[in-house]
This record gives structure tokens, sequence and C-alpha cells, in this order.
């Protein structure tokens, strides 16, 4: 459980939120019902196993937070993921019921998932057809293996083997729903094959000229970038259509800006027992720019 203030917010809930469910409880000190059910969302976050991280916020001390949640009552219970609110409840449920809500967005982890094999080299720093043959084999030994097929993946639409890229994907094209790194690689895919079929690469520009809130074609501007591997260009693309309009198309601008930021974040460096690895410096400054437009 982590105490969390409007310093720490970006840090602890909408970054976190990126990788795992997070569970964020509105408290105060005066609170009875606060305090029965704090310590039941404590005993679940160790009975999950680390399948969704919980933090507190005192709701009189960061009433800017509480604002911004639109909090009127507490205890009240926002769960957040891919920097979104996405489901809550109000007042101190019992165990029972804060399990059945738990259920619907994540599940718990009963063993240690096994560790994936691990790379000499991460993907870039080594010569790239040692690498891909490596990943290859990775992925050949245990196709379950969706990090190894990720980063394989990676590799081939990186150096420009679309075909290949595309056969390794097709067994993994049904879990395109529930894993979001294979989402991402849909979303390449796709920027690929529209940029392949798309004569007139400048007719995006004219039309955004005439129309700044011409989204679909900004959009499409966002895909010929990534399909250049562009991907701050596109994600500033993305960041224009967000800041006029959060919702597009099922919050299509914003699925795809999550997705490029899991395409570019490199592996973390290995630190000393106990330490936190840095953050990629692109991916934390692109990831605090949605957190600003989606929170403003």
């Amino acid at each position: 459980m982590i105490d969390v203030t409007i310093e720490n917010f970006e840090q602890e809930v909408i970054a976190a939120s990126m990788s795992q469910p997070v569970l964020v409880d509105f408290w105060a000190e005066w609170c009875g019902p606060c305090k029965a059910l704090g310590p039941i969302l404590e005993k679940l976050e160790t009975a999950y196993g680390g399948a969704f991280k919980l933090t507190k916020i005192n709701s009189d001390e960061e009433q800017q937070l509480a604002g911004a949640f639109g909090i009127r009552s507490i205890p009240t219970v926002v769960l957040l993921k891919n920097g979104q609110p996405v489901d809550g409840f109000m007042g101190a449920l019992p165990e029972g019921k804060v399990r059945e809500f738990l259920d619907k967005h994540v599940q718990a982890i009963v063993e240690e998932e096994e560790e994936a094999p691990e790379l000499e080299e991460a993907p870039g720093t080594a010569d790239p057809e040692a690498l891909l043959e490596k990943l290859q084999h990775a992925v050949a030994t245990d196709p379950a293996n969706d990090d190894a097929r990720f980063d394989y993946l990676k590799m081939l639409l990186a150096t420009g083997r679309e075909a290949d890229a595309r056969r390794a994907f097709e067994p993994v094209a049904s879990k395109v729903g529930v894993s979001r790194k294979l989402d991402a690689l849909a979303r390449w895919l796709d920027a690929v094959a529209f940029a392949k079929s798309h004569p007139n690469p400048g007719e995006e520009d004219a039309k955004i000229a005439a129309n700044r809130r011409d989204f679909q074609a900004r959009f499409d501007r966002a895909r010929l970038l990534m399909a250049e591997q562009r991907w701050t260009a596109a994600m500033d693309e993305l960041l224009e259509i967000l800041m006029r309009d959060k919702a597009w198309n099922e919050e299509l601008a914003r699925k795809t800006y999550i997705a490029v930021l899991d395409i570019i974040e490199p592996p973390k460096p290995k630190v000393a027992e106990g330490q936190i690895p840095p953050d990629d410096p692109t991916v934390a400054t692109y990831r605090r720019r949605l957190s600003s437009v989606v929170l403003s």
C-alpha cells in the first residue's frame, strides 16, 4: 500500500497503471468506514499476489486529487488501467463484495510466474542477426512466451521484415484483446499496412491545414509516422487529437499512444537489490504529457 500525494501521483498511479491495475482508496482520518475498508484492501492486495497495486489518497489533505476524481463521499475506491479510471465503488463493502469487484478486472496470481529466458544483450545492442536468431529460438522452444515473441516481432518490424513479422504474429493474433504488448504490435502492423496502401502521404497535411480538427487525418498521419518508426513525432500528432477530443473514436488516439510507449520502452537496466531502475527519459516525458492531457 502506498500513500499518494500530488507530488507522486503521476508516478505511483498514472505511470504504474500502464503496466498493472491500480486501486486508489480515497479516505480520511475521521472516516470510520474507511478504517474498516482499509485493512480489507490491504489483505486482498497480498491475497491477489501483486495482481493489482493498492494506493491510498487522504481526501482531506489532497483535495486537488479528490476534486479531479469527483469524490463526493468516502470511502471511494477507483480502479485505473492504462492511465484511465475504469470502475469503482463507494462505501465500506465486505470482503466478499470487494473480491467480486476485483475479479471483474484482475486475476489473482497464485503461483510465481516462470521467468522468461534472459537474453545476453538487450534488443538493439548486439548484432541484429544473432539476436534475431536467439529470439526466434526462444519463440520456437516456448511458443507461449509472449515476451520473447514481442521482442522478436519488434526486431523483425524494426529491420523491415514485415512478411516474417506477420507470420510470427499470426499464432497470437487472437490474444490481442487481452495482451497490451500484442495489441501494440497489431497497431504497428496496421500502420505499416496503411502506409503501403497510401499513395499520397502529403494528403493529410493538406486536410489538417484546412481543418485542424480533422482527427482522422491526424490519426492517419500518426500511422504514417509509426510506419517510418518516427515514434515521438507520431505521439505528438496523437496528443494533438487528445488535447482537442480525448474520447474521439472510442479513445483510439490514447490507445495508440500507449501502444507506441510499449513499443519504444527499452528493457529496464539491472540495478542493485533494493534500488529502482531509472525510467527511459523519452518514455517518462511522454507518459507525463499523456497524463497531463488526460487529467486536464
